[in-house]
């Protein structure tokens, strides 16, 4: 084995080609297991005569099943089990894909989206970020930057093959293809690659970065306010990202616009990446996260204009996708700045959990703000809930700063 002459830490063959393969199978996680919800949501509104707050209630128990697993998988990822668990999820995911495409009733439409949801804890961004992590320690940055620049992709993949695939052969059939094309794809890249991080991990001795007092426990104000802080930031994109299409065509612009508008966010995110990349050494963690937060809550301007210009879409799409696709890389990385290394993979499992808790009541909780006041009075309100995660997410800076 390898040695970084150094530190003494192993070190990772064929990293780039590794870290590759990984966001080849981030990709694929995300565009069949998340996006395509989004993707299919005015095609199951017309087909099933459910109504978009009932059917927008299905995300809310997955992404809420994916929050409650995330500490679970984040003990499984402590105890070196990272690949059997990530491999298991994307196959279980794929199970939940084909059983959607044959389902009629809601009851069976929510039990497996609270199926896909318990994959999901397992399989997307944050358990990935955490095995990295584990993995990698000070070094993941690098790591997690490329998967997320080519994993930004996913709404592009996802967004238009989703949508012409349900046109051309019916929505239930474009799932069965999903279902089918995941599994054989992206499982195992994730269990070749997971399997190698883990052999050639770093051991980094826990007392390198020492945990404040003030940091340690889930209910401290640090903890809370930093899991708090970027689950406001949860609403605003789980929000925005699944009533999109259907905000879009209620302001009159046309399905063929709206659906290349949307696929348009995942390059976006990309973009805000690669700037992120070129300014690493230029940019301190914490004006990131603080970005984060006001380029997302102003570009909820920018949709309140796009019924009088339609071409602000596409101005919102850049400010939105490149304010969020910053923060996939920035939570872990500062999550391990303030709470420390130490049961990362357990403390960051509740920090997802937290997170996932926003992500979980946004489509579900933007059907019933649109039903009451439409979707001008949802964007107010996501104007307000991103200003006061940025509060909250200063509290906690501030505490661990002490």
């Amino acid at each position: 084995m390898t040695l970084d002459v150094n530190s003494n830490h192993p070190v990772l063959p064929n990293k780039n080609p590794t870290i590759l393969s990984l966001a080849i199978s981030q990709t694929l996680n995300w565009a069949g297991f998340f996006y395509v919800f989004p993707a299919l949501l005015i095609f199951w509104e017309a087909d099933l005569g459910w109504s978009r707050v009932e059917i927008t209630g299905a995300l809310t128990l997955a992404i809420t099943m994916s929050g409650l697993g995330s500490p679970i998988c984040g003990k499984l990822i402590d105890l070196g089990h990272g690949p059997l668990m990530m491999t298991s999820c994307i196959l279980l995911g794929s199970l939940g894909l084909f059983g959607l495409s044959i389902v009629d009733s809601i009851f069976g439409f929510y039990f497996l989206w609270a199926i896909i949801g318990i994959s999901l804890s397992g399989c997307l961004y944050d358990p990935c970020f955490a095995l990295i992590t584990r993995s990698q320690g000070r070094d993941a940055k690098q790591s997690i930057t490329l998967i997320t620049i080519i994993a930004g992709f996913a709404s592009t993949l996802s967004f238009p093959s989703a949508y012409f695939l349900a046109e051309a052969l019916g929505w239930r059939d474009a799932l069965r293809i999903f279902a089918l094309f995941i599994p054989i794809t992206s499982a195992p890249l994730a269990w070749i690659t997971i399997k190698k991080l883990e052999k050639y991990r770093r051991k980094d001795s826990p007392t390198e970065h020492p945990v404040k007092r003030t940091r340690s426990g889930f209910l401290s104000p640090v903890f809370l306010s930093l899991g708090f802080g970027f689950a406001f930031l949860a609403i605003v994109h789980g929000a925005t990202i699944n009533h999109f299409l259907p905000l879009i065509k209620e302001s009159g612009i046309p399905a063929g616009t709206a659906v290349f508008a949307a696929s348009l966010i995942g390059p976006m995110q990309v973009a805000g990446r690669l700037i992120l990349s070129i300014l690493k050494n230029r940019i301190t963690h914490h004006a990131i996260s603080i970005s984060c937060f006001v380029t997302m809550g102003a570009s909820m301007t920018i949709l309140l204009g796009v019924s009088s210009n339609s071409e602000l879409v596409f101005l919102f799409v850049m400010m939105f996708g490149g304010g969020y696709g910053l923060v996939s890389i920035i939570r872990p990385v500062i999550a391990r700045d303030i709470l420390g290394e130490t049961k990362f993979g357990v403390n960051y499992g509740v920090i997802t959990m937290i997170y996932s808790m926003g992500a979980a009541i946004s489509p579900f909780m933007g059907s019933l703000i649109w039903e009451f006041g439409g979707y001008d009075l949802l964007l107010y309100c996501l104007m307000g809930i991103a200003l006061f995660g940025c509060f909250l997410y200063l509290f906690s800076y501030s505490i661990a700063r002490r």
